[in-house]
C-alpha cells in the first residue's frame, strides 16, 4: 500500500464550500458552533437580526441558524422575513426553550428546516446543517429542472408525438411481412377493423406465428394508440405470482413483499394490455380476471380498496380455448368476455408463399444483428426453406437463419448452412425411385409433385455417372456443396450406393 492511501481527503477550496450564517447574541455560542462546523463551510457570525440582515444582503447564504431569543427581534419573526426575501436559503432554529407556540410559528409562519433545542449535540448539529445543505442544492436543482421542462414542454411533446408515428409507422398492419396473396391479408384486413372498435378480442395460433405483433398492430391502429402497451406471457410464472403482476399488491401482503406494486393493470390505464398464453392459467386466477373485466376495477393483493382501470384486452393463446371450455379446463363466462372477436392466426405452413419475404427480412434483420449485414439466400437454400413444413413456424425459421448465418462464410447462405432436419424438407417424406417407379406421381401438392420431378432427374444423373457426386454437380450446373443439399433435402442423401458407386 502506497503512502499516499494513508492521506486524509482532499479539502476544497475555501470558496467552494457552503456558507452557514451563525445568529447568536451570545457570543459564547457562536464561537462554539464556528468551531464545530468551520472544518466543512465557511462560517459568518452575527449577534442580531439586523446585523444578520447586513449579511444576507452582501453574501448568499445557504444555511442560517438563528437563536430563538434575541433582544429586538426574535428568531422566528426573523426567519419569517427570510424566507420573504430569501426563500432558498434552509432555515434552522437554535432554542433553549420548549415553546410550542415558537416551535409551531416556526413551522408555520418561517418554515423552518429543523428546531434543535440547547444545549445541542456537536455531532447532531453538523450532520443536520449537511442535510440542509444537501436539501438546498437539491432544491435549486429541482427549480432548474422544472424552468427547463416548461421552456422544454413544446419540444417534449413535439418529440413525443414523432416516437409515437414511428411507433404507430413500425407496427402497422402493412408492415406484418407477407406475400402477395397470402392467407394472412384476411386476418390483418379484419383486425384493422376491429381495431377502431374499443372490444376485447382473441387471437388463436400456434406458437411462433406472430400473435403479439398483430396485437401490437392492433393497439397502435386504435384509439388507444397513445396509451401504453403492456404485455405478459400468463405460462411464464405460476398464479401465486401472475395476480400480484397483473393487479399489484400492498407492502406486507405476503413473504418478499417489502414494498407496494403497481400491476400491469394500473400500468396499462388507458391502453392495452396483452395477455399471452392465456389457455395456461387456473381456474382460481381465471375467476379474479373475470372480475376485473366485468367491473372495471382491481384490488391489489392485500388491499382492502378497488382502484378503477381502463384498459383494453388482447388476449392469446396455442390452444383451442372452445374445446378447453367443454372440458372443463376454462371458465365458460371468461371465454366469452375475451373472446368478443377471435381471429386466427395461420400457421407458416399454411402460407408457403410467405416464407421467402419473411426469410429475406429475417437475413436483413439477423445479420444487422450478428455484424454480417447485406447477405442473401441461394435459391437453394431459398428453395430448401420453403419445402420444410416449420412446425415452429417465424421462430425456428429466424433460428435456422441465426444458425446458417453462424455458420456460413460469404455474401451468399447456401442450403449446406441449414440444420438436417431443414435439409431433408418435408420431414417423413419418401420419394418416388425413378428406377422402380417412373413418371410423374399421380398425387400430392404442387410442391411436392415439383420435389418428384427433381429428384428423378438427380436420381438419373447420378446413377448415370455411378453416383460420383462431383460429376453429377458439373452436369446440373451445381457445385459439389450444392449437390449435396438438394439430395439431403430430398432424402436422397441416405441412398444406398450401387455396385462400382465413388464419391
Amino acid at each position: 500500500m502506497s503512502a499516499d492511501s494513508f492521506l486524509p481527503p482532499p479539502v476544497p477550496p475555501a470558496d467552494d464550500l457552503p456558507l452557514v450564517l451563525v445568529v447568536d447574541d451570545e457570543v459564547r455560542s457562536q464561537d462554539a458552533m464556528r468551531r464545530t462546523l468551520d472544518e466543512d463551510f465557511r462560517v459568518l457570525t452575527a449577534g442580531s437580526a439586523d446585523e444578520a440582515r447586513d449579511w444576507l444582503q452582501r453574501q448568499e447564504v445557504d444555511v442560517i441558524l438563528c437563536d430563538q431569543r434575541m433582544p429586538g427581534q426574535t428568531g422566528v419573526a426573523f426567519l419569517k422575513e427570510v424566507r420573504e426575501r430569501w426563500p432558498e436559503t434552509v432555515r434552522i432554529v437554535i432554542s433553549g426553550y420548549t415553546d410550542s407556540e415558537d416551535i409551531i410559528a416556526g413551522i408555520n409562519d418561517a418554515g423552518i428546516y429543523q428546531y434543535i433545542l440547547k444545549p445541542w449535540v456537536p455531532d447532531h448539529l453538523l450532520q443536520t446543517v449537511r442535510t440542509a445543505v444537501e436539501a438546498r442544492h437539491l432544491q435549486r436543482g429541482l427549480s432548474r429542472l422544472e424552468l427547463d421542462l416548461r421552456a422544454g414542454a413544446p419540444a417534449l411533446r413535439e418529440r413525443r408525438q414523432r416516437r409515437l408515428g414511428e411507433a404507430r409507422a413500425a407496427f402497422d398492419f402493412e408492415r406484418i411481412v407477407r406475400a402477395p396473396g397470402s392467407p394472412l391479408d384476411g386476418v390483418c384486413d379484419m383486425a384493422a377493423r376491429l381495431a377502431r372498435y374499443d372490444l376485447p378480442v382473441l387471437i388463436l395460433g400456434e406458437s411462433g406465428t406472430g400473435k403479439e405483433l398483430l396485437a401490437r398492430a392492433l393497439h397502435y391502429a386504435s384509439p388507444r394508440h397513445a396509451g401504453p402497451f403492456v404485455l405478459e406471457n400468463c405460462a411464464a410464472i405460476p398464479d401465486t405470482l401472475l395476480e400480484s403482476e397483473l393487479f399489484g399488491h400492498k407492502r406486507g401482503a405476503f413473504t418478499g413483499a417489502f414494498e407496494d406494486h403497481v400491476g400491469l393493470f394500473q400500468r396499462a390505464h388507458g391502453g392495452t394490455v396483452f395477455l399471452d398464453e392465456i389457455g395456461e392459467t387456473s381456474p382460481a386466477f381465471q375467476v379474479k380476471l373475470l372480475r376485473v373485466l366485468q367491473e372495471g376495477e382491481l384490488r391489489p393483493v392485500g388491499s382492502p380498496r378497488a382502484v378503477p382501470v381502463d384498459v383494453r384486452v388482447v388476449a392469446a393463446t396455442h390452444r383451442q380455448l372452445e374445446e378447453e371450455v367443454r372440458a372443463g379446463r376454462f371458465r365458460e363466462d371468461l371465454y366469452y368476455r375475451i373472446a368478443g372477436v377471435t381471429l386466427q392466426m395461420p400457421a407458416l405452413r399454411e402460407r408457403p408463399g410467405d416464407v421467402a419475404p419473411i426469410a429475406q427480412r429475417l437475413l436483413q434483420d439477423v445479420g444487422a444483428e450478428l455484424g454480417r449485414p447485406g447477405l442473401r439466400l441461394g435459391d437453394d437454400a431459398l428453395a430448401c426453406l420453403v419445402a420444410y413444413p416449420w412446425p415452429g413456424n417465424i421462430r425456428e425459421l429466424r433460428n435456422e437463419i441465426a444458425r446458417a448465418i453462424a455458420l456460413s462464410e460469404g455474401a451468399e447462405l447456401p442450403a449446406a448452412a441449414f440444420s438436417p432436419r431443414v435439409l431433408r424438407g418435408r420431414a417423413g417424406t419418401r420419394l418416388p425411385d425413378p428406377a422402380g417407379q417412373p413418371g410423374l406421381p399421380a398425387s400430392g401438392t404442387l410442391q411436392e409433385r415439383l420435389e418428384a420431378v427433381e429428384a428423378m432427374v438427380l436420381r438419373e444423373v447420378l446413377l448415370r455417372h455411378r453416383w460420383n457426386k462431383t460429376r453429377a454437380a458439373a452436369e446440373l450446373g451445381l457445385s459439389r456443396m450444392g449437390l449435396r443439399a438438394k439430395l439431403q433435402r430430398l432424402g436422397l442423401d441416405e441412398a444406398p450406393f450401387h455396385a462400382g458407386a465413388s464419391a
